[in-house]
């Protein structure tokens, strides 16, 4: 397992909150099992879920996202495979919101020497509440 320094930007677009950017740098651990690649991180206050770990299992062409803590009421899980929909249900304080995630592009040239970046461009849907495009972008430093 590798100690590592990671930025991650994020960028929303959302017909019901306009456009909206983040950026922090933060501690993770980088590890390989087998074919697959772990990256763990602790979120910011700047993502709007402090207190929840970041799990990105990365899997060749495909990517999946799991939350868990605080920030998240069961944890939520989503995977990232482009030209691929996503369903599943978002975990919120205020209950379960049904999800559908669509990947545009996704972008890994993440190493196990701790080099790289990773890309992640996506449509979601949370039904009945907002419909938006965002992009995540994780460089390891």
């Amino acid at each position: 397992m590798k100690e590592i320094m990671v930025k991650i930007k994020g960028h929303q677009v959302s017909s019901e909150a306009g456009e909206d950017s983040v950026e922090f740098v933060t501690e993770a651990k980088l590890y390989k099992r087998r074919d697959i690649m772990y990256l763990i991180y602790e979120e910011s206050e700047l993502s709007g879920v402090p207190g929840c770990k970041t799990r990105l299992k990365l899997m060749g062409d495909e990517v999946q996202m799991k939350r868990i803590g605080d920030g998240t009421s069961v944890g939520n899980e989503i995977s990232f495979k482009k030209g691929k929909r996503y369903s599943g249900i978002y975990e919120t304080p205020y209950g379960p919101i049904e999800m559908e995630v669509l990947t545009n592009k996704i972008e890994n040239t993440l190493s196990e020497d701790g080099a790289g970046q990773l890309d992640i461009d996506y449509s979601i849907s949370l039904k009945g509440l907002s419909e938006g495009r965002n992009r995540i972008n994780i460089t390891l430093m």
